[in-house]
């Protein structure tokens, strides 16, 4: 909500600045979002009128113009179209300072001097979705009459500035210039003025304007207040009602309009405006909407309806939808003479689920939605009346129509002093408490044991004690609360151990883009055929399940392959290209045949893709993440007898002569069983093992001091030899001195023998103690050639 000072000020004698009210607002509870300074940076704009306007010689689209700004008169260049003689207008004398950091100077235009600029709003820095449409493409044209030579800020208030709060829905009554003003006294100690509500002149009588008003849905309306308006002169609004507007961030739109819009703003109570003439047989109908209800509403569009919105309806059709927009067909217009302003009270979940449904939210509907006194339509209506008056718009019909279902009635409720500083924590003095409720316009009444505290009908939120309790602490500030330690013993909680290497591992994987799956735990007897287990395997024990749900899911699994493959299958079959998944789930393997006790449950981890990907990728994902969970150097052992993987590009993942799982290239047969053409690489492994090894502690060592010595490798050998196996032996023999150990070339083909492949490393030296010598890199290095030489029949390749 927007809280314009100026406007604040009309309600509450204030006298500080806007910095030190909004720190204290926000310490009693009225949070503040920021303050807004309408002051753009504009200086030396005053106002002028145009005594003379020529056509200018040497350009069609501009005029001359002589501006009288009260000590001289200045000849000014233009090209605003909707300038006329006569015109009061905001001028920006040469050395003046706009918006954005513009600066007027002297100029020429098309060669006729120009001693200043007419200026626009936007010119000013109004925001452009608060300027009125009239307005937007043309200066600003003052509405009255002002002294010449007026600093233009102090006519638009430019000087002051803007309050933006949160407020919290339970505040409906905050919604409005009078609620903060009410929080404002509250917290400052100050009296409210409240506007003296007043017609002076009413004509006619109501009833000879509106034949009936009924209230057909009295769950959905609690209250519907009418006022006419005759003799109806549409028009743009003064300009001191339009700035209050569009400092508040609503658009002027004529002054009938806006009036109502003010008048909310002022109260909080949205009202609306009927064209009379445009209400069938002058009787109006609120009441559930026909299911399949059209009415086009006052933004042109045309909206359906069911029997769950409520509506303002005349005779034979809707025209407006109840708390959220008026109809179109019944808006008022340049060509209205006899307006209905309404003043309701509707059921705030109606207007809330009607707002939802048709997916339009307006300044009334957040109002509504939260709840709204049904004692403000009266006020509300008779204020629009008495400003429509004031400012010439219409004349007041003399009556109205109320029709009140449930009179709102203010609450009493008793509250304990012990009961406040025994919550808060405080020590406040029983009279002060009385002083904080009555500055918030509370009744107290000071009985035996209690106060009786009457709640006005506008605190919707004060129900109980606590609230009130509540309202005392904030005023007196929490801030002002001394701090003291809970009482009572608190025991510390946290994640068990197994959980915090589960969720760094989790994340681990979320960081290289694998995504989390989750699969059933009961599978198929069949699923062990499609993944090629042999007959004899142990993993064909299974957990029958008593009562299944169908074959599909009679046994409970051993395994996390066959769930793997059915999710990538699944993704393939779709269309997607790439797939890169995990899983970490239980397994159940029986204690026994046949079940007699619960089987055992072990966690695995199951990493499964496909496109883009290789053994060396899922190798590399697999690598990292052991290594997050401080599992380093794991060896990678050769596996050809695993049926659902293929033979030669599969391996054991071995740490401290552990096995902790299996990774490798899926079996073509197992690829068949489920349609895929595509490669498909699965690691599956035992996440109790990986816990048990597991470490998050980090040790840091320093940056090496001493440089490095890199020398290359390149040895011919048999082409069934490992990598694996060449890579420990570079090792063993490197003394202590090997930092590194890099591959970067595997070479078969043209000048290598058939059987033979080529393999190349990079090997880096370097000691933490010293500098190594190039002698003493060079011996290291033979040996190790001559032990490759030895044990593999390797030779070096030139």
């Amino acid at each position: 909500m927007l809280l314009p000072v100026k406007w604040l000020r009309d309600y509450v004698n204030l006298d500080i600045d806007s910095k030190e009210f909004s720190d204290k607002l926000t310490l009693t509870g009225s949070h503040v979002e920021s303050i807004i300074s309408l002051d753009k940076g504009v200086d030396k704009v005053v106002v002028g009128k145009i005594l003379n306007i020529e056509k200018h010689p040497n350009a069609d689209k501009l005029v001359i113009t002589k501006v009288d700004i009260g000590e001289e008169e200045l000849k000014i260049v233009t090209g605003a179209p909707n300038v006329n003689e006569g015109d009061y207008v905001p001028v920006a004398l040469v050395g003046a300072r706009l918006p954005g950091g513009v600066k007027i100077k002297k100029s020429k235009l098309r060669g006729e001097e120009s001693f200043g600029m007419l200026c626009s709003f936007d010119e000013l820095g109004v925001s452009e979705n608060v300027i009125p449409k009239e307005q937007k493409d043309g200066i600003l044209i003052l509405d009255k009459k002002y002294t010449l030579g007026t600093d233009i800020k102090d006519i638009l208030g430019l000087s002051d500035d803007v309050i933006e709060l949160e407020i919290t829905p339970n505040r409906p009554d905050c919604l409005s210039i009078i609620g903060m003003a009410r929080e404002a006294c509250a917290t400052f100690n100050r009296d409210i003025i409240y506007p003296e509500i007043s017609i002076k002149n009413e004509e006619e009588d109501i009833k000879n304007y509106i034949r009936d008003i009924e209230i057909v849905d009295k769950d959905l309306c609690n209250r519907y207040y009418a006022r006419v308006i005759k003799d109806v002169k549409i028009e743009s609004s003064p300009l001191w009602l339009q700035t209050r507007l569009m400092e508040a961030g609503v658009r002027p739109i004529n002054n009938i309009v806006d009036v109502t819009n003010y008048v909310m703003l002022e109260f909080g109570e949205p009202l609306h405006a009927f064209d009379l003439d445009k209400i069938e047989d002058r009787k109006i109908f609120i009441r559930r909407a026909v299911d399949l209800e059209k009415i086009t509403t006052i933004d042109k569009v045309e909206r359906n309806l069911n029997d769950s919105n409520l509506v303002i309806a005349d005779s034979e059709k809707p025209v407006g939808i109840a708390g959220v927009m008026g109809g179109f067909d019944s808006e008022v217009t340049k060509d209205t003479k006899t307006i209905l302003i309404e003043a309701a009270n509707f059921n705030s979940k109606s207007v809330r689920l009607t707002s939802k449904e048709l997916n339009l939210r307006t300044e009334a509907s957040t109002r509504f939605e939260k709840g709204i006194d049904s004692n403000l339509c009266e006020i509300a209506c008779d204020r629009v009346c008495q400003l429509i008056e004031e400012i010439g718009a219409g004349k007041i019909v003399g009556g109205y129509i109320d029709n009140y279902i449930e009179e709102s009635e203010e609450k009493n409720i008793h509250l304990r002093p012990e009961k406040v500083n025994g919550l808060l924590g405080t020590d406040i003095d029983e009279c002060e408490m009385i002083d904080i409720l009555e500055r918030l316009e509370l009744k107290v009444e000071k009985k035996e044991k209690c106060l009786e505290v009457l709640v006005p009908t506008f605190r919707l939120d004060l129900k109980e004690e606590v609230d009130l309790i509540e309202e005392i602490g904030r005023i007196y500030g929490f801030h002002n609360i001394e701090n003291k330690p809970l009482v009572g013993a608190l025991v510390r909680g946290e994640k068990p151990y197994d959980k915090i290497i589960e969720d760094k591992a989790k994340s681990a994987l979320k960081g290289m883009g694998v995504n989390e799956v989750i699969t059933y735990s009961f599978v198929s007897p069949k699923v062990y055929d499609k993944i090629n287990l042999r007959e004899d395997s142990v993993k064909r024990n299974y957990v029958k399940i008593m009562n299944p749900l169908g074959e599909d899911y009679s046994v409970m699994r051993t395994t996390l392959i066959p769930n793997m493959m059915e999710v990538l299958a699944r993704n393939y079959n779709y269309g997607v290209k790439r797939s890169f998944i995990y899983e970490i789930g239980n397994i159940f393997i029986p204690r026994e045949i046949p079940i007699e006790n619960l089987p055992i449950e072990r966690k695995i981890l199951s990493i499964g893709m496909y496109g883009d990907s290789d053994y060396f990728y899922i190798k590399g994902v697999v690598d990292t993440l052991l290594e997050r969970l401080g599992i380093q150097k794991c060896k990678y052992l050769r596996e050809e007898n695993h049926p659902s993987f293929h033979p030669g590009r599969t391996a054991n993942i071995i740490y401290e002569d552990k096995v902790l799982g299996v990774i490798g290239e899926v079996h073509p047969d197992v690829l068949e069983n489920y349609h895929m053409k595509e490669r498909v690489y699965i690691a599956e492994m035992d996440f109790h093992t990986i816990m048990e090894f597991a470490n998050l502690e980090r040790e840091y060592n320093p940056l090496p001091k001493y440089p490095a010595i890199v020398r290359d490798l390149a040895i011919v050998l048999d082409r069934d030899i490992l990598v694996k196996d060449i890579e420990e032996k570079i090792l063993e023999n490197g003394e202590g001195l090997i930092e590194k150990v890099e591959l970067f070339d595997i070479y078969t083909g043209e000048q290598i023998p058939e059987d033979k492949k080529s393999v190349a490393y990079s090997i880096t030296y370097r000691s933490y103690e010293r500098t190594l010598k190039d002698e003493e890199v060079s011996r290291v290095h033979s040996n190790i050639i001559n032990e490759l030489e030895k044990s593999f029949a390797a030779n070096l390749r030139s």
